[in-house]
């Protein structure tokens, strides 16, 4: 069972802004542009815990900060960080049961490191969630006690601009798990579907829809991290782990003398997709707007290599310079409507340069989208927090100084936890969602200055607030519980 944050909510009203109805804030057709920026994988509590005024660590219950084993019994300590499935010697054991510090002593890492990731996947995060408990997180993760590490994030530059503007801090991802699900969930409130899922595409469950564990998976979380019979298809044919896209750039290269702008079909990917998208719903009312990518004309390149040929873009984080574009952060590209050589994908689907530029020129569509490349995500693993919160800065920054600021609203906001520990229940939602906590921020001439907006909040928020702002046709998979961030304006 999971709980509400809190009830009564309304549902929002997704009428059209101009003119706006009475019961609407009238300001809300002042702000021309919309910015989107979608971070890679923290929780709330792993970077603003301890920001003043927010819902953080110190307000977490015993319950929810002591995680128990696979019986339910509380651990006696946490087990030791787990990388590559064995306990590591690069970090302390015996660490008390409980969230801790990780820019402190025994531990005392930097934001400047490349730290280990916690598995984010779909079935695992909703047994971490445990009914709104939260307390088997360490349980069900590939890296023992690191998924209760957090830090003074006073540290970040965001932090900064958390505080001079407005810091959600009951802003849940929209979906349960990882990347590629809430990537789909930001544009389309959507699972996708894959009806003809080879069988080794998905998990085993047991009969109450939880994860079998494998045979080899030790009895305690102590001893090493559980293992279990994972997929990426739910059994009736939804596409909920990573999956890979039908087009370039995408993980699995073209087929041998195939299409160069296609994936090998052979590798079954996902099929193009045909829901409709935020980006459908602007475009049939004549809206603009753009998905700006890190990498994407590196990442084009390099996916249109002959299948023999090493890729250097795509997935490669072997050097601190790599890009490591991660094909399935780009949910555009799994539509049909944007397939290689179609109209809505030449100008729709753009590079990081052409964000910048038109910045600069002042000539930012209605709405935009930014996907910084792998590397500036500040994803664990394969890139550290300082990279990505200087690139976000040095772009808020930018967007301050562009002439289209005096309109504009910007998002901050990550994709998902990356498997971190968080202490805040999510409300009640449905079959896919809303998962764990994630940090939001909302920087704007007209947000709320120094403010904490306790509204509930989810991925599906981002939606509702453009199809409100520009009165779109309403997506279906958007959340009516859910609030639409108005309240995080002054109008």
């Amino acid at each position: 069972m999971r709980y509400p944050l809190i009830a009564g909510l309304l549902a929002s009203t997704l009428a059209g802004c101009a003119p706006l109805p009475t019961n609407e804030p009238a300001g809300l057709s002042r702000i021309e542009h919309i910015v989107v920026i979608y971070a890679e994988n923290r929780s709330f509590d792993h970077l603003y815990g301890l920001f003043p005024g927010a819902d953080g660590i110190v307000q977490a219950t015993p319950q929810q900060k002591t995680q128990v084993g696979h019986d339910g019994r509380p651990l006696p300590t946490l087990p030791p960080v787990y990388e590559h499935g064995k306990a590591s010697d690069r970090f302390p054991t015996g660490l008390p049961n409980g969230p801790f510090r990780i820019d402190q002593p025994p531990v005392s890492r930097r934001l400047d490191e490349v730290l280990p990731s916690p598995i984010h996947n779909f079935w695992q995060n909703q047994e971490q969630i445990a009914g709104g408990a939260n307390n088997r997180f360490v349980a069900m993760s590939t890296v023992g006690a690191w998924v209760m590490g957090h830090w003074d994030g006073s540290q970040m530059k965001l932090w900064k601009w958390a505080q001079q503007y407005t810091l959600a801090d009951h802003f849940f991802m929209g979906a349960f798990g990882g990347s590629f699900l809430n990537h789909q969930w930001l544009v389309c409130a959507c699972t996708p579907s894959f009806p003809n899922a080879p069988d080794s595409l998905k998990p085993t469950l047991e009969a109450d829809g939880k994860l079998k564990k494998k045979p080899s998976s030790p009895p305690s979380v102590m001893a090493g991290p559980v293992q279990v019979f994972d997929g990426s298809v739910t059994p009736d044919g939804f596409a909920v782990n990573t999956s890979q896209p039908p087009y370039q750039p995408s993980g699995y290269p073209p087929a041998a003398a195939g299409n160069l702008d296609l994936a090998d079909p052979a590798k079954h990917p996902l099929p193009p997709q045909t829901a409709k998208t935020i980006g459908d719903t602007l475009s049939a009312k004549g809206v603009s707007w753009a998905w700006y990518a890190g990498g994407w004309n590196a990442a084009l390149a390099d996916g249109r290599q002959p299948p023999g040929e090493r890729r250097g873009v795509i997935y490669d984080g072997s050097t601190p310079e790599a890009l490591a574009f991660q094909p399935h952060h780009q949910p555009f590209n799994y539509f049909a409507r944007f397939a290689p050589g179609t109209a809505d994908r030449a100008q729709h689907l753009k590079d990081h340069d052409d964000f910048v530029a038109a910045i600069d020129a002042g000539q930012l569509p209605a709405v935009s989208f930014y996907k910084p490349v792998g590397r500036l995500t500040q994803h664990p693993s394969y890139t550290d927090l300082a990279q990505g919160d200087a690139h976000i800065d040095a772009l808020l920054q930018r967007l301050a100084r562009s002439p289209q600021w005096p309109k504009m609203a910007v998002i901050v906001t990550y994709d998902e936890n990356g498997g971190y520990w968080d202490h805040l229940p999510p409300p009640a939602g449905d079959r896919w969602g809303p998962g764990t906590r994630i940090p939001a921020i909302v920087i704007s001439p007209f947000a709320k200055k120094g403010f904490v907006d306790k509204t509930p909040y989810d991925t599906t928020s981002i939606i509702k607030l453009i199809t409100r702002r520009f009165g779109l046709e309403p997506l279906p998979g958007a959340r009516p519980g859910a609030g639409d961030l108005t309240n995080a304006f002054n109008f």
